[in-house]
C-alpha cells in the first residue's frame, strides 16, 4: 500500500518535565504519575492510538513511564525513544520484545540520535552526530536481526560500533515482523537511516510544499533498499484549538508572553547544532511568526524540537491537517495544552470534521 492510502493514526505526548500554559513557567502543572496517567487516558478516550514520551535530560524516564502507563490503558500503543549507544543493542531488542509481549503489541520505537550536543555530552555520549547515526543503524540491524532469529536462536554481528558474538533473547517479539519504527529527523543521515529502516518518517512543522519535496526525497532513497512504497510519512506538530480563532491566538501568545530574551538564547544555542532546529528556526526568521493563517512559528523561540503550532478553531485546524494529508502525510503526531484538555478538544471537535473527510480512513472512536 502506498503512504497515499495508509490509514490515518493519531499520536499524543505525554509532557513528563510538567505541562504549562506558560513557558517560563514550564511545570504549572508538575510531573506526577497522575498527571501522566490523565493525558494517556484522555488521548485514548479521544481516539489517538499511540503517545509519544519524550527523552530529555529534564523528563522523566520514557521506558519505566511507558510501563506504567501501558497498565493504566486498554489498547494505545506507546512511542519509545532509542537513542545511539543508551542502552546496549542485545538487551535493547530484549527490552522491546518483553514489552511487545506483556503489551501483546502495544509499543513503537522512536529513534532519535539527540537534539542537544550539550547534553548528550554531559551523559556520556560522546560519538559525533555521524558516528550516533552508525551506530543507531547497526543498532536497529542488531534488533531486527535477534527478532527474525526468535527468540532462542543465536545470531552474529561485526560492525564499526558493536560485534555481536553468537547472541540471542529469550523473548519473542510480539508484532510480525516487529513494532514499527518512528524517525523524526531533517539531516542527511536521518533521511538515509529512515529511507532503510523507518516505517514511518514524522516531519517538524513546515510548509506543504517542503514536506511534499522532502517525501519525494526520501521515497527515492527508500527505493534503493526496495521500500518505496513501505515507508509512510506523517507530521510532528503541536495545536491549539479553540471556540473561536481570538481565542486559540491568545493561548498560543501566552505560552511565550512572558519567555525572557536570555531564555530564548539558551535555546538557540543548546539546540544549534541539529539540522531539524534550524529549519524551524529558520522559517520563524523567514515568514516571522505565521507561516500560514494558521501556523505559527512563535513557540520554536522557547522550545526546542517541532514547535511549529497549528492555531485555530475546529475547522481551521482540520483544514491545516487535510493540506498535509492530501501530499500523503498519514501519520499525526500531535500535542497541546494542557495536554490532557486538548487531547479532549480535538476528539470532541477536529477528529469528527477529518473523519467526515477521510471516510473510511480512520478508525471509529
Amino acid at each position: 500500500m502506498s503512504s497515499q492510502m495508509k490509514d490515518l493514526e493519531f499520536g499524543w505526548f505525554v509532557p513528563t518535565r510538567g505541562d504549562t500554559l506558560d513557558y517560563n513557567e514550564p511545570q504549572q502543572r508538575a510531573p506526577s504519575a497522575d498527571m501522566f496517567e490523565r493525558v494517556i487516558v484522555a488521548a485514548e478516550n479521544n481516539g489517538f492510538e499511540y503517545i509519544l514520551l519524550p527523552v530529555n535530560a529534564s523528563c522523566w524516564d520514557a521506558w519505566m513511564s511507558s510501563a506504567f502507563l501501558i497498565a493504566k490503558t486498554k489498547s494505545i500503543k506507546t512511542l519509545i525513544a532509542a537513542r545511539p549507544s543508551y542502552i546496549n543493542p542485545v538487551l535493547l531488542a530484549k527490552m522491546i520484545a518483553t514489552f511487545d509481549q506483556m503489551s501483546k503489541g502495544r509499543i513503537c520505537i522512536n529513534l532519535i540520535a539527540g537534539q542537544n550536543e550539550m547534553e548528550n555530552v554531559a551523559e556520556g555520549v560522546n560519538l559525533p552526530k555521524d558516528d550516533r547515526y552508525a551506530a543507531m543503524q547497526e543498532e536497529v540491524e542488531i534488533c531486527k536481526a535477534l527478532w527474525a532469529a526468535g527468540a532462542n536462536n543465536k545470531i552474529s554481528y561485526e560492525g564499526k560500533h558493536y560485534q555481536i558474538n553468537q547472541a540471542h533473547i529469550g523473548a519473542p517479539i510480539f508484532q510480525d515482523p516487529h513494532p514499527k519504527f518512528y524517525l523524526g529527523g531533517g539531516s542527511e543521515e536521518a533521511s538515509e537511516l529512515s529511507a532503510k529502516h523507518s516505517d514511518v518518517h514524522l516531519f517538524w512543522g513546515d510548509t506543504v510544499e517542503r514536506i511534499s519535496e522532502n517525501m519525494i526525497d526520501i521515497r527515492k532513497r527508500a527505493a534503493k533498499y526496495g521500500r518505496e512504497n513501505k515507508i509512510g510519512f506523517g507530521m510532528r506538530l503541536q495545536i491549539i484549538c479553540r471556540e473561536t480563532e481570538a481565542e486559540a491566538w491568545e493561548v498560543a501568545e501566552g505560552l511565550i508572553r512572558n519567555v525572557t530574551d536570555a531564555f530564548k538564547e539558551e535555546v538557540r544555542v543548546m539546540y544549534g547544532n541539529s539540522v531539524a532546529n534550524q529549519r524551524v528556526r529558520q522559517l520563524h526568521a523567514e515568514y516571522g511568526k505565521k507561516m500560514g493563517k494558521h501556523m505559527w512559528t512563535g513557540l520554536t523561540q522557547a522550545r526546542p524540537g517541532a514547535g511549529i503550532v497549528i492555531v485555530g478553531t475546529p475547522e481551521q485546524c482540520a483544514d491545516t491537517l487535510q493540506d498535509y494529508i492530501e501530499i500523503g502525510c498519514h501519520s499525526f503526531c500531535l500535542s497541546g495544552y494542557y495536554h490532557d484538555e486538548e487531547a479532549e478538544r480535538f476528539g470532541k471537535w477536529v477528529r469528527p470534521i477529518l473523519e467526515d473527510r477521510n471516510k473510511g480512513r480512520m478508525k471509529p472512536l
